[in-house]
């Protein structure tokens, strides 16, 4: 099973659906992920060469470091391929911010079923599908939908806020 200290607090991360276009999940998610300062950060997308300033590579497999940490934000039917290319990129932990799955209906749900499966296969770490994504602010971690940056952090204490919708953490 996949190292979940690799999972909260990556050294190295990706964003798979990376892009520039506003108002994309792989936009926020990007910058976000690029306000940290002691982690390195990948952007994955077959279509683009650079992103934000990222050279972008075309899938995990490609990139030149072991990644810790993969963050998802692809249509659903390509997540079950991204999970196996994860997979075997030996990634240890995945956010899957993508939604279209059990809650959309049959098609969704096999390919939420697929998903398990590869994890299992590869002893994977999974949060997701259809998730807001983490916030670590006491790490400096932002791995998330989330305008966090925007909204002062608090220092960080025993204190902690856990939410399975994604609507939650933008109301608090």
């Amino acid at each position: 099973m996949g190292d979940i200290r690799r999972l909260f607090n990556p050294q190295t991360a990706a964003l798979v659906g990376a892009t520039e276009e506003e108002g994309k999940a792989g936009r926020t998610i990007l910058e976000n992920l690029l306000l940290t300062k002691n982690r390195k950060i990948f952007a994955v997308n077959p279509n683009r060469k650079v992103v934000m300033g990222l050279e972008c590579y075309s899938t995990i497999t490609d990139v030149p470091e072991k990644v810790d940490l993969s963050v998802v934000a692809t249509p659903p039917q390509t997540v079950p391929e991204v999970v196996e290319e994860c997979g075997k990129a030996g990634v240890e932990g995945i956010i899957i911010i993508s939604s279209g799955f059990k809650e959309m209906g049959e098609e969704g749900r096999k390919l939420e079923e697929q998903i398990i499966q590869i994890k299992r296969t590869h002893g994977m770490r999974i949060i997701g599908p259809d998730c807001l994504g983490v916030i670590r602010p006491n790490i400096d971690l932002n791995a998330s939908l989330s305008y966090l940056q925007a909204i002062p952090c608090p220092e960080p204490s025993a204190n902690s806020k856990v939410s399975t919708t994604t609507r939650l953490p933008c109301l608090l």
